[in-house]
């Protein structure tokens, strides 16, 4: 967490945010600051350094960055910043870009962006001339020809994010610089080294990567909801449900419990030790399915971003909790559901 020229320590958490700072959970702490919630912001991955302190306070005097900055570190498998072709003009110094590098695993940053953010990361990059913000697509999520079938971006609580935002090079003076036919990683040479490669810039990979027109939504991620009653395959309203989903259900769990609320269907409560039981459904269009599915919840429930737990690991979703106290004891779901009431 980054905010005058302070940086603040996050810790994978339980609570609704899914972190705390300063030993309060983030989206309470963001909120004694004026600042957006979690839900509010979208996962831009940062290969450069767009990640370093100094750098942030330099984007606050000098392109207007504003509001507390949200930086996760994160385990990158598939892609590695490389020396890009052209040297910048302002200083001359080369730049890193992204390239697909098949078994790479390095350590980048994921900003937890506001689209206002967004906007100053865009005037940094040169959105559209040297680089083109662009969304990445793992294995199984329509990208099965696409070179960045492989990749993953996992953060410290263990969470995978697929479909970030990052920039990727949209003009050949941000290409990857090929030396004797090869990228060179960022952490194989130097600055003072890398001013010095001559190259030839990398082709163009037109099938590596989704290219954004526009303000990310953050509604549009993540592409999962976790359902744990009446939402679920065989329930009450899988009707309402079904249109909007795309692929199998997944069993999961997350951390929370699910009480009877007495007015026939039940209510999570997020954190604690317990385990809610559900499933992880995927949609075809989160912004045009969650809405619908809000009203559907009603005002009883708030809709969060949450890490579920499934075979293959933790996976964000969004998730309906109950805003209010709970008086019924918890309730134990078993999987497949076949009946009953709840969210």
């Amino acid at each position: 967490m980054h905010l005058d020229a302070t940086s603040h320590r996050l810790e994978p958490s339980d609570d609704a945010a899914g972190w705390t700072v300063d030993g309060d959970d983030l989206d309470r702490w963001l909120a004694g600051h004026g600042a957006a919630p979690m839900t509010a912001r979208v996962p831009v991955l940062a290969f450069g350094s767009n990640r370093c302190p100094g750098k942030l306070t330099w984007l606050r005097e000098h392109l207007g960055l504003a509001g507390p900055v949200v930086v996760l570190r994160a385990r990158v498998e598939g892609l590695a910043a490389v020396w890009a072709a052209g040297l910048r003009a302002r200083d001359g110094a080369r730049p890193a870009t992204l390239a697909v590098a098949p078994g790479a695993v390095e350590t980048h940053a994921v900003w937890m962006a506001t689209p206002d953010q967004v906007a100053v990361l865009d005037r940094c990059e040169g959105r559209g001339e040297r680089y083109d913000l662009v969304r990445l697509r793992a294995a199984g999520d329509g990208a099965e020809r696409s070179s960045t079938r492989g990749v993953r971006v996992v953060t410290e609580d263990g969470a995978q994010l697929d479909g970030v935002w990052t920039y990727w090079a949209g003009d050949p003076v941000r290409a990857p610089l090929l030396v004797d036919g090869a990228p060179v990683p960022v952490t194989a040479l130097d600055q003072a080294a890398a001013r010095d490669l001559v190259g030839s810039p990398a082709p163009p990979t037109p099938d590596a990567v989704t290219v954004e027109h526009g303000t990310p939504d953050p509604a549009a991620w993540p592409d999962r909801v976790f359902v744990y009653g009446t939402l679920l395959p065989g329930r009450s309203a899988w009707s309402l449900m079904a249109p909007h989903v795309t692929g199998e259900p997944r069993e999961a769990w997350l951390r929370g419990r699910v009480h009877d609320t007495g007015r026939g269907y039940p209510a999570l409560v997020r954190g604690g030790p317990g385990r809610a039981r559900g499933a992880v459904l995927r949609l075809a269009d989160p912004p045009g399915a969650l809405p619908l599915l809000d009203e559907y919840e009603g005002p009883d429930y708030v809709r969060q971003r949450a890490v579920a737990h499934t075979a293959d690991g933790p996976l964000p979703t969004w998730v309906w909790t109950w805003r209010g106290p709970v008086r019924g004891a918890p309730l134990t779901a078993a999987w497949p559901p076949t009946s009953g009431s709840g969210r």
